[in-house]
């Protein structure tokens, strides 16, 4: 089986799996205990929070270690809002983020009366000027993913970060799908908050991080007093070993990667000549993620047929119970109605994948819809 649904979840990279298993059989402390044990442990977590904040150049105490982006984005949005929320009710995000963010804002719209702008792609792009019409002075919080996880297009974040520099509003950036792939500091780009997950850098599941501004927002988890007190419940130093080990491999090979995996892309495309096609991704996408579709072809179809092949893709879509719903990232982009909801599929490369493979993907893909 070859794999090719890497914005769903990487590989455990072996340095991660090693550091791993190190925290495992030698240091299993709570970090919390004031014993030679849990000195280490604690010894331990803030050599790993340093690291991280080092990565993203900013202070150490600003990074939460949580236990991953549907978290952090609960976290950030929902403490926030709550915390603030005598300074107005208004928030700006799009209608293609996460679901950990879209449904944690209509929670928000639900329970306590908040009102959410969302955006929509004009011309399949959201734009800094969409986010300035919808400012208001009540506006207390914006946010805007890195990048989308189904087509790897990138949003205008740095602009969004001038433009909110000198508004009350925070600015939230879920940047699970960049994190690791592209480098990333919050201060420069005036992000007050920002997710990431270990597993979608070959890290493991169960892990991430949320870097938060010195804002003060509402806890979710109450208990006790970890992670300053930010977010109760005895860290997870043995993913958080993981996390810290494959994010600094990333940063250190994050050009190289980069390049190397703009080439899988642009194999696999020379691949598919002569066959009808489209791109759902715009050209300035990461290349990690194509999302392609074939006209009359319907995706589920092709996500089977490869599968019995021996390849692992996505359609991008959300499975709830059993049922298949269309893609609300190309809803937003292309309408309800679009043929495209029916025949596009993801495919996310990572630097793991290598030519050969990518070559045999393409001729399977241009086989099957071919015949």
């Amino acid at each position: 089986m070859i794999y090719f649904d890497n914005a769903a979840t990487t590989p455990l990279a072996p340095s991660a799996a090693q550091a791993m298993t190190e925290v495992m059989t030698d240091i299993f402390g709570n970090p919390s205990s004031i014993h030679s044990y849990g000195r280490a442990a604690s010894k331990l977590l803030r050599e790993c929070r340093q690291k991280v904040a080092q990565v993203f150049a900013v202070p150490a105490r600003n990074i939460i270690f949580t236990s991953g982006g549907t978290e952090s984005n609960n976290t950030a949005l929902k403490g926030y809002a709550l915390a603030h929320q005598a300074q107005g009710k208004h928030i700006i995000s799009t209608a293609i983020e996460h679901h950990s963010v879209l449904n944690s804002l209509h929670y928000l719209e639900k329970r306590f009366g908040f009102e959410v702008t969302y955006l929509n792609p004009i011309d399949g792009r959201i734009s800094v000027q969409q986010v300035k019409d919808a400012l208001r002075e009540d506006t207390i919080l914006v946010s805007v993913m890195f990048a989308n996880n189904e087509t790897g297009d990138v949003l205008p974040i740095e602009e969004i970060g001038c433009l909110l520099k000198d508004h009350q509003a925070a600015f939230h950036v879920d940047a699970v799908q960049a994190a690791g792939k592209l480098p990333i500091y919050p201060k420069d780009l005036n992000i007050d908050f920002l997710s990431a997950s270990a597993h979608k850098f070959h890290g493991p599941k169960g892990v991430g991080l949320l870097y938060a501004n010195d804002f003060h927002f509402d806890s979710l988890l109450h208990g006790g007093e970890q992670e300053e007190k930010r977010r109760a419940s005895t860290e997870n130093l043995i993913g958080i070993a993981g996390l810290t080990q494959t994010l600094s491999d990333a940063q250190a090979h994050q050009k190289e990667h980069l390049e190397y995996v703009g080439m899988l892309k642009k194999i696999f495309l020379e691949g598919l000549e002569g066959l009808d096609y489209y791109l759902n991704s715009n050209e300035d996408a990461l290349p990690y993620v194509i999302n392609i579709g074939f006209p009359n072809y319907n995706n589920g179809i092709l996500l089977t047929q490869l599968d019995l092949a021996g390849f692992a893709i996505s359609t991008g879509s959300a499975c709830t119970a059993g049922t298949v719903d269309p893609s609300h990232v190309l809803t937003a982009k292309y309408g309800a109605d679009s043929p495209r909801l029916q025949e596009s599929v993801r495919i996310s490369f990572s630097d793991l994948n290598n030519p050969d493979e990518t070559k045999a993907l393409a001729a399977k893909i241009k086989e099957i819809v071919e015949k």
